[in-house]
């Protein structure tokens, strides 16, 4: 019995030699931490959201980060202009239901892209109920504790909201096609509807939508990203069983090292995957890794964002190795 005790320990020493930037921990320990990680919050999540999920998990353990960019539909294609450019086609692709007129076409190119290879995510300029639809009203202001009382007009347009928008979403679940679904962006700002209200007016708001959408609708294609703004409010959170993912986006700078401990610190280790889901200028690769932000994906924001930013610099971004494309993320996915 010694003898096998102390051809254990030499093992265990000769790994720790081997691989001495691997932490040991009980094999046990360490099992329950990977389920934990790996598992979305809806328990019943279609095959193919947890497939994403776990491919997602596996570019973040390999130091890779996904490029993205948001698409809008105002004439000005940033997808393709992004191929133009640098002869890729971003990993992540944007779109946004904020449009009733739009939507259809939203949801056929968010299929069309996900057969393609690509990762799709979807959000959603929701304009302040009994204001009407588009971005200009998700930036007015309402009660929003009267979203909660039953019969009242912002009551009844919150439900028509939900399920209207519901409705877009089913015929993703339907279709098979996961998506990281980021509605409410930037809540913990104040310039947005359901962002000026006191954290629980938000948090209740966040979580009847959860329930709706994946209690009653049964939406198991999405997966939650929880989408902060660089005015980070902590007390702004759900609670880990509403979401799966919490990311922030950020206008002011290349890498924002501040916001993304800020996200890492209240969500904890459970959050492995923290995106910069909106940004105006795309992060320099080398300083990621230096600062220890290793974002899952960035998306680089539509039209005059993209038009403006430094071409020659999205070419290197672009082309640097550690940045994962579309015609990467099909290789990877081949080579499984």
């Amino acid at each position: 019995m010694k003898k096998h005790s102390l051809k254990l320990c030499l093992i265990v020493i000769m790994l720790g030699f081997a691989f001495p930037s691997v932490t040991l921990m009980p094999l046990t320990a360490r099992n329950r931490s990977e389920r934990k990680a790996t598992k979305l919050s809806n328990p019943k999540a279609s095959p193919e959201a947890r497939s994403l999920f776990k491919e997602l998990l596996a570019y973040q353990r390999q130091g890779k980060i996904l490029s993205g960019q948001m698409w809008s539909p105002w004439g000005f294609d940033e997808v393709e202009y992004i191929y133009e450019l640098t002869g890729k086609y971003p990993a992540v692709r944007g779109h946004d239901l904020q449009i009733e007129a739009n939507n259809a076409n939203e949801i056929q190119l968010v299929i069309e892209w996900y057969r393609k290879g690509g990762i799709p995510t979807l959000m959603w300029h929701w304009g302040a109920p009994t204001k009407g639809e588009g971005y200009m009203q998700s930036k007015q202001t309402i009660d929003i504790k009267q979203c909660f009382v039953e019969g009242t007009p912002e009551y009844n347009a919150v439900w028509d909201d939900l399920r209207r928008i519901g409705r877009w979403l089913k015929l993703l679940c339907d279709a098979k096609v996961p998506v990281l679904w980021r509605p409410m962006h930037e809540f913990d700002g104040r310039w947005f509807w359901y962002g000026r209200g006191e954290a629980e007016d938000f948090i209740r708001l966040w979580r009847t939508m959860y329930d709706y959408y994946t209690n009653e609708m049964e939406l198991d294609n999405l997966i939650w990203v929880l989408p902060h703004s660089g005015e980070f409010r902590a007390e702004c959170n759900p609670g880990r069983a509403y979401y799966d993912i919490a990311g922030a986006d950020s206008y002011s700078t290349e890498n924002d090292k501040k916001l993304y401990y800020a996200v890492k610190e209240t969500h904890g280790e459970r959050n492995r995957l923290i995106p910069l889901h909106e940004c105006g200028r795309l992060p320099v690769p080398e300083q990621c890794f230096k600062d220890g932000t290793l974002w899952s994906w960035w998306m680089l924001w539509h039209t005059d964002i993209i038009r403006d930013h430094d071409k020659e610099w999205i070419k290197t971004v672009y082309a640097h190795p550690l940045i994962l494309t579309l015609d990467e993320l099909k290789r990877a996915r081949h080579l499984k």
